[in-house]
C-alpha cells in the first residue's frame, strides 16, 4: 500500500476514532472504576487499561496520520531545558507511544468495539510511520538532531520488532527504505558507555530483523558492557556506577532481552558470545528484577519516587508487562497478583486529572502535572514512555492473563497481616 493510501484511510477513519474510543471503553468500562478493596476482575482491569491506552494514543496518532502533530501539539519543556531543539520531543512522542501500543496493534481484528479501535490506531500508526521519514510531511522526525534521535529511534525501531506483521510489512516500499536510510544514518552518533549502548544495537537489531546489513560490532558491545554491570539480583548499574533508579525497566532489561531474541532468532553469527545462553540468562534475570518491582507497590497502589526520570511514570512496569506477554511470568509472580498490582500502581499514578492537559497531551509529572519533577531533558513528549506499562494488552481478552481472578499484590498480603513469600537472594 502506497503512502498516500494510508494518509487517505487515516482520514477517512479519523472522524471514527473517537466514537470507536468511547463505544470501546463504554463496552468494557462499565468495570473500569476502582473496584472496592482495589482488586478487580480481568475484564475490569483490560477495560481499564484499554482506556489508557486510548487516552494516549489517539491524540497523537490521529494528528500524526495527518501530518499535523507539530502543529496542533506544542510539548511543555521542563524548567531546566537544556536548549536543545524542541523538535526532540516529537519523536520522543511518537516513538515511545508506538513502541507500547505495538504488542495490543499486532492482536487479530474479532469486530467487537476493541477491534475496530484497534484497526483505526493502527492504520493511523502507519500513516504516521509514513509520515515520520518524509522530509516533505510537517511530521517529518528526522534530521539535524542526532544525538537525542538514537534515543527514541530505538523505540521507534522496537515497535516494528514487536509488531512486525502490524507496523512493519503492510509499509509501503517507500517508506521502508527512508526508515532503513534514517535508522543507518544514526550509526554517526557515538553513545556514551550507559544505557544509551543499548539504542545503537536495538537498531542494530532491527535492520538484523528485516535481513538489511547490520552491525554486530554495536550489538557485541552493547551486550557486553551490560553483562558486565550486573550487579546482582536482577539489577544492573547504567554504566560503571550504580544508579539507584528504573533504568532497567525503560530500557536494560527489556531491550537487552529483545536484542538477544532476534539474534536467536535469526541465528545471527555473534563472535563468541552463545546468545541462547545469555538470553535465558537476561531471561531469569528480568523475572528477578520483576518480583522485586511487584513488592515494590503498596498497598495503596503507589511506589517509590525513586531516582531519575521520575516522570516517566508507570513505564517502572514495562517488565512486568513483558513477561506477561511473553507468558514469562515466574512462579513468584502469578498472572492475577502482577496484572493487580500493574493496575493498582496505573490507578494511582492515573487518578489524578492533571496527568493529562486541556487538549488530552500529558503533562510532565508523576502523578499528576508536577513540571519541577523534569530533569533538564525532560518535555511532555519524553512522558510518553509510561505506555510501556501497558505491554499486557498484547495479550487477548481470552488469555488466562485477564481471565484468572485477582490476587492481593504482596505488600497488600503484608500489611494486611496475610501470609506472603519470604524473599530471597538470586544468582543468575
Amino acid at each position: 500500500m502506497e503512502r498516500r493510501e494510508f494518509i487517505a484511510a487515516a482520514l477517512g477513519a479519523g472522524a471514527l476514532a473517537t466514537s470507536l474510543g468511547t463505544e470501546a471503553t463504554a463496552q468494557a468500562g462499565a468495570g473500569s472504576a476502582a473496584p472496592a478493596g482495589g482488586l478487580g476482575s480481568g475484564a475490569q482491569d483490560r477495560a481499564y487499561m484499554l482506556d489508557l491506552l486510548r487516552r494516549m494514543a489517539e491524540p497523537v496518532l490521529g494528528p500524526m496520520s495527518k501530518g499535523q502533530l507539530q502543529a496542533r501539539f506544542k510539548p511543555e519543556l521542563s524548567p531546566t531545558w537544556d536548549g536543545r531543539p524542541v523538535k526532540v520531543a516529537y519523536l520522543e512522542c511518537f516513538g515511545r507511544l508506538i513502541a507500547g501500543l505495538a504488542p495490543w496493534l499486532a492482536l487479530p481484528d474479532t469486530g467487537d468495539a476493541e477491534s475496530r479501535l484497534r484497526a483505526t490506531l493502527r492504520t493511523q500508526a502507519l500513516a504516521s510511520y509514513a509520515h515520520s521519514v518524509d522530509p516533505a510531511s510537517g511530521d517529518y522526525l528526522f534530521g539535524g538532531i542526532a544525538e537525542q534521535q538514537l534515543v527514541d529511534s530505538a523505540y521507534f525501531t522496537n515497535a516494528l520488532i514487536r509488531a512486525p506483521k502490524a507496523l512493519w510489512e503492510p509499509l509501503d516500499a517507500r517508506t521502508k527504505a527512508r526508515i532503513v536510510k534514517e535508522i543507518k544514518g544514526l550509526r554517526s552518533v557515538s553513545p556514551p558507555y550507559t544505557n544509551w549502548l543499548l539504542f545503537a544495537a536495538m537498531n542494530e537489531a532491527f535492520l538484523l530483523s528485516i535481513g538489511e546489513e547490520w552491525d554486530p560490532v554495536r550489538i557485541d558491545l552493547a551486550v557486553r558492557k551490560v553483562l558486565e554491570w550486573y550487579v546482582g539480583d536482577g539489577w544492573y548499574a547504567d554504566g560503571p556506577h550504580f544508579h539507584f533508579d528504573y533504568y532497567g525497566s525503560y530500557v536494560i532489561h527489556p531491550m537487552m532481552i529483545e536484542i538477544l531474541e532476534v539474534l536467536v532468532a535469526t541465528n545471527a553469527h555473534f563472535n563468541s558470545l552463545k546468545a541462547k545462553e545469555l538470553l535465558e540468562q537476561a531471561k531469569k534475570r528480568m523475572q528477578r528484577y520483576g518480583t522485586s518491582l511487584e513488592r515494590m507497590v503498596a498497598p495503596d497502589g503507589s511506589y517509590p519516587p525513586i531516582g531519575r526520570s521520575l516522570t516517566y511514570r508507570t513505564a517502572v512496569f514495562q517488565p512486568i508487562g513483558l513477561l506477561a506477554w511473553r507468558q514469562w511470568l515466574p512462579e513468584a509472580l502469578p498472572a492475577g497478583q502482577a496484572r493487580a498490582a500493574t493496575v493498582a500502581a496505573q490507578r494511582a499514578v492515573f487518578s489524578h486529572p492533571t496527568n493529562f492537559d486541556e487538549q488530552g497531551y500529558l503533562t510532565i509529572g508523576f502523578a499528576g502535572h508536577q513540571p519541577t519533577l523534569a530533569d533538564w531533558y525532560s518535555n511532555a513528549g519524553s512522558m510518553y514512555l509510561a505506555s510501556l506499562s501497558l505491554l499486557a494488552l498484547g495479550l487477548p481478552a481470552s488469555d488466562p492473563y485477564w481471565t484468572v481472578p485477582p490476587q492481593p499484590w504482596t505488600s497488600k498480603r503484608a500489611f494486611a497481616g496475610e501470609h506472603f513469600a519470604k524473599d530471597y537472594y538470586v544468582e543468575y
